[in-house]
């Protein structure tokens, strides 16, 4: 399931689902470790118009980024498998309704983040390519 792609095939992907966003979309991406989630992020963000350097943003949990055609939240919840649902709370502020948000391993905020409007799948595909499948939810 999914295209397999290279760098720049994952950047034109990731350009035409940023054509497509909207403000309020929640995009989830699944994949393993290094698969290329923060990588996508980055490429969607410049297609957005944002124009600052795009990080993980692992240790921090979370980054937003403006200068866009839309506000950018970037939530990594790699390692916040074990976060309670008041520490996911201090999260809210880059849910607003206004923004894009992207959110990396999103089954640790399971009930607590809003529901997916894209849910983006990624996975190694060997030698720099990688398999990627993007699915609108609803």
């Amino acid at each position: 399931m999914g295209e397999v792609v290279d760098e720049a095939g994952l950047a034109a992907r990731a350009a035409a689902l940023a054509a497509q966003l909207q403000p309020g979309d929640v995009i989830h991406l699944r994949g393993e470790l290094g698969s290329g989630k923060t990588t996508f992020v980055r490429h969607a963000a410049a297609a957005l118009g944002v124009r600052e350097p795009v990080t993980s943003p692992t240790f921090a949990i979370a980054h937003r980024y403006g200068g866009g055609r839309a506000p950018v939240s970037h939530l990594d919840l790699y390692r916040a498998q074990r976060m309670t649902a008041e520490e996911l709370a201090d999260l809210d502020p880059y849910l607003d309704e206004a923004a894009i948000v992207f959110v990396e391993w999103p089954d640790a905020g399971e009930g607590a983040l809003p529901a997916a409007t894209v849910v983006i799948e990624l996975a190694h595909a060997g030698e720099g390519r990688r398999r990627v499948h993007v699915r609108r939810v609803g």
